[in-house]
């Protein structure tokens, strides 16, 4: 599943990230999303791009491209 086919206030957990998108990897990682991290999808822009996740007590706003990088699954 992606994050981009959540809704508003869906709650998703960290299972994995792509292996080839190492730029998007690290600052995905260094934010915090690593696999078992729980977020919930907090907004989204009217054509679904940025999207704005609460994760680990923050709002952190994502393009799509990076966003659907992550594996998710729902919780």
């Amino acid at each position: 599943m992606r994050v981009s086919d959540l809704k508003i206030g869906h709650q998703a957990r960290v299972i994995g990230i792509a292996e080839g998108e190492v730029v998007y990897r690290k600052r995905l990682i260094a934010m915090g999303l690593i696999p078992g991290t729980t977020f919930t999808v907090s907004r989204m822009a009217p054509l679904g791009d940025p999207i704005e996740i609460l994760v680990r007590g923050f709002a952190l706003s994502l393009r799509k491209a990076e966003a659907n990088i992550l594996h998710i699954e729902l919780v």
